[in-house]
This record gives structure tokens, C-alpha cells and sequence, in this order.
């Protein structure tokens, strides 16, 4: 997913007190908002981050006023999408959504790309992926979004080969030891980067890269954002179905994708960011691909 950092807090509590004053929000009232008393609300799990300033002010210009809804719990922006008590939100990639989507029975629906986020391999020991030796032992994170995406990575790499040619979904039980060569380990995500005095390398989300002392250029190796498997991890904006072409909320995303707004994005991902410019019918697509491979 996207990089997540500690910001204003609303959370739960923005949850509760919008289900209160939501009325009305969605369909055609969605196509109005954007006033200083209808503002579009806009879920985000990174609001501390300048770039919304930039964003806010550049939309205010525009005659659209945002309200951003700050959360810790990366289930609740969905919900509260699918509750009407968020116009827009984002903060998730592809793989997320298409998790939320196929466990709620929801269409929530991607309706412009911001930035990949590429994932690194990490090694204390070596400095390439040459210098691995076979039958070295790789820690990775164990939740299942991160964990298929790792598998997926150091199959990029030449490390892993994963049964029919892995997934989003692929897990550890899906490496092909004979024609691998290395082994896995999978870890909590936030110990991925102390493993690394253990292991010949590590997959180290980005947001644990810099709490351990590296940059992404420390990294032997990243997947490529512009392959087929980084595509599920597209951060998207996401609306709910009936409001995919609203006009205000493609305002915003022009808004977004204004030089100001990018540059900070990339400021505060630490230089890892990829911005992304996939169109709607394009993410839609990949969604759709991902939600198959679910059920």
C-alpha cells in the first residue's frame, strides 16, 4: 500500500460524527459537493503530509472545497465509502480494494492512479542478487497483500519461482523448491528490516525502509512499477460505482496531478514514489482481473 504516517486525528470519530451529517451524500448530492457546506470528503490515512495543504489550496482556487478524513484503521475508509460518509478516498492500491470488494460484495471503483510504491530487497551481506548464494534464506512480510507482492518481487529477481507463474494471491506454499534458490521466511512486516542480521536479504516495505537506517537506493533490487505484477499495487482514488464520472471529483484528480501536488508526493515518500497516470477503464480492468483471481 501506500506510505501511511502518523497525522491529524480523526479516525473513528470522523466516522461517527459524518454518519450524523452524511445525509444525502452519494448520486446526485455527490455531484454537488465541493462547498464550503457540501465540502467533498475525501478519506486519507496521510493528511500531515504538505502535499494535501498544496491539494486543499489548489482545489479552493478551483471553487472545490475538500475535507480530508484522516484514518489508522485501513478498513475504515472503504466502509465509510460504501456508508456514504465519504465522497472519495485514497489511500490503497489495486490488491486492497480488489480484498475489500470481493469480502463485502462492494464495487467500489478506481477512478484515477496516483503512484506505485516499488518494494525493495535489502541484504546486509550481499551487494547484489548475483551474490545471494542458492539455498540462501529471504525474509519477507507475512500479511497476505504484502507477502504475495513479495513472492512476486524476488521472482522478478531470479530468486523464486512461484506455481503458474504467481499471483496477488500467492503464498509461500506456492514457491517451487527444485527450481528455486532460495527459501523464504515470512515476518511480521515491521521486523522485516532487524531480520536482516539474520538472513541474506530481506523485502522491507517502504514504510519501515527509513526507521531502519536505508534508503531505497541501499536496495539490491526493486520491482519494476511499470511491470505486469507491480500493477495490483497502483494506489488509486476510489468512488463509489455510481459516482465514477462525477465531474467535481475528476476536477480533483486533474488537481492531484498538478507539478506542485506530484512533487510532494514524491517528497514525502523519500524519493520512492512512481506517479502513475493509468486511466479509469484501465485500473478498472486490472481490478476486475484481481477480484477474479479472488474467488
Amino acid at each position: 500500500m501506500s506510505r501511511f504516517t502518523p497525522v491529524l486525528a480523526t479516525g473513528l470519530a470522523a466516522v461517527t460524527a459524518l454518519a450524523l451529517s452524511a445525509c444525502g451524500v452519494g448520486g446526485d448530492a455527490a455531484a454537488a459537493a465541493g462547498t464550503a457546506e457540501d465540502p467533498v470528503r475525501i478519506g486519507v490515512v496521510n493528511s500531515g503530509d504538505d502535499y494535501w495543504t498544496t491539494f486543499s489550496d489548489l482545489a479552493e482556487e478551483e471553487g472545490i472545497t475538500v475535507e480530508l478524513v484522516n484514518f489508522s484503521d485501513y478498513q475504515l475508509p472503504n466502509q465509510g465509502l460504501t456508508d456514504g460518509d465519504l465522497d472519495l478516498n485514497q489511500f490503497q492500491h489495486l490488491q486492497f480494494l480488489a480484498t475489500y470488494n470481493t469480502a463485502s460484495g462492494q464495487d467500489l471503483t478506481p477512478i484515477a492512479a496516483t503512484a506505485v510504491y516499488p518494494l525493495g530487497l535489502y541484504s546486509q551481506q550481499h551487494d547484489s542478487v548475483e551474490d545471494i548464494p542458492d539455498g540462501g534464506e529471504v525474509a519477507i512480510p507475512n500479511d497476505d497483500s504484502n507477502q504475495a507482492r513479495a513472492l512476486l518481487v524476488l521472482q522478478e529477481a531470479g530468486l523464486v519461482a512461484l506455481r503458474d507463474g504467481g499471483s496477488a494471491f500467492s503464498t509461500p506454499a506456492d514457491v517451487l523448491e527444485d527450481e528455486s534458490r532460495v527459501t523464504v521466511t515470512p515476518v511480521d512486516a515491521a521486523q522485516t528490516a532487524l531480520a536482516l542480521q539474520d538472513v541474506d536479504a530481506s523485502i522491507i516495505n517502504n514504510d519501515f525502509v527509513g526507521d531502519a537506517g536505508l534508503t531505497s537506493e541501499d536496495a539490491i533490487f526493486s520491482d519494476d512499477p511499470d511491470s505486469d505484477a507491480a500493477a495490483p499495487y497502483i494506489n488509486v482514488w476510489v468512488a463509489r460505482a455510481d459516482d465514477a464520472d462525477n465531474e467535481v471529483f475528476q476536477q480533483l484528480v486533474e488537481i492531484y496531478h498538478s507539478p506542485e501536488v506530484e512533487k510532494g508526493v514524491l517528497e514525502a515518500s523519500g524519493g520512492t514514489g512512481v506517479i502513475k497516470d493509468n486511466s479509469a477503464s484501465e485500473l478498472q480492468e486490472i481490478l476486475a482481473g484481481i477480484e477474479a483471481d479472488a474467488s
